[in-house]
């Protein structure tokens, strides 16, 4: 006769129980709470006016020249008389002196 095994005895020690773990759910809900701020802005528009004086002005310079001429007549010798001075025959301006120690 054929016999079947026996299922062998397990020997099953008693449990070990370990400390509950203990988990927390956290669920969360945001209130909003408005903080109104007033705030005013006024635009101040500054307009300046700039009054220029301007007073141009010219300005001239006249040179005044005159010019006078003698005729003093003929003369006989002595000193700034004779060919080219006044009265004598070559009527018109004397040459200019030599400049140095002449």
């Amino acid at each position: 006769m054929f016999c079947r095994p026996r299922p062998r005895p397990c020997n099953v020690l008693p449990a070990v129980v370990h400390p509950t773990k203990n988990c927390v759910n956290q669920t969360f809900t945001t209130y909003e709470v408005p903080h109104i701020h007033p705030q005013h802005t006024t635009t101040v528009n500054n307009i300046q006016y700039q009054h220029k004086h301007y007073f141009p002005q010219t300005q001239s310079a006249v040179d005044s020249v005159t010019n006078q001429q003698f005729n003093c007549g003929g003369g006989q010798g002595g000193p700034g008389f004779g060919p080219g001075g006044p009265g004598g025959p070559g009527f018109g301006p004397r040459p200019r002196p030599p400049f140095g120690p002449y």
